[in-house]
């Protein structure tokens, strides 16, 4: 039995999309320090973001002046405003292939 720590789902409430000339670029998902601690996530953390369309590795950042179990995400692909998303916590003690296990 695989055990599964309490993760519920966030609410998409603002989307940032960047141009390329700007200094400050990539996926990022700001969310409450609340929401972050309950997954054990710390800012500048990698994780990864499951969408309803697709998932990638994002980078946390902490934004305690959004209301609690939303978030705001900057240029992902895929995701717009009034989805649900959640966060999954980068294992890295998962091998990378399969043959490993072996």
């Amino acid at each position: 039995m695989r055990y599964e720590r309490y993760n519920p789902p966030l609410s998409v409430v603002g989307f940032v999309a960047t141009r390329p000339n700007d200094t400050d670029r990539g996926p990022v998902i700001r969310m409450r320090g609340q929401d972050a601690r309950m997954r054990l996530l710390q800012d500048g953390e990698l994780v990864w973001l499951y969408g309803p369309r697709r998932h990638e590795l994002v980078t946390v950042r902490i934004d305690d002046s959004l209301p609690r179990g939303s978030v705001i995400l900057r240029d992902v692909a895929g995701a717009a405003p009034a989805d649900v998303v959640r966060v999954i916590k980068v294992d890295p003690d998962i091998p990378r292939e399969i043959g490993h296990l072996a």
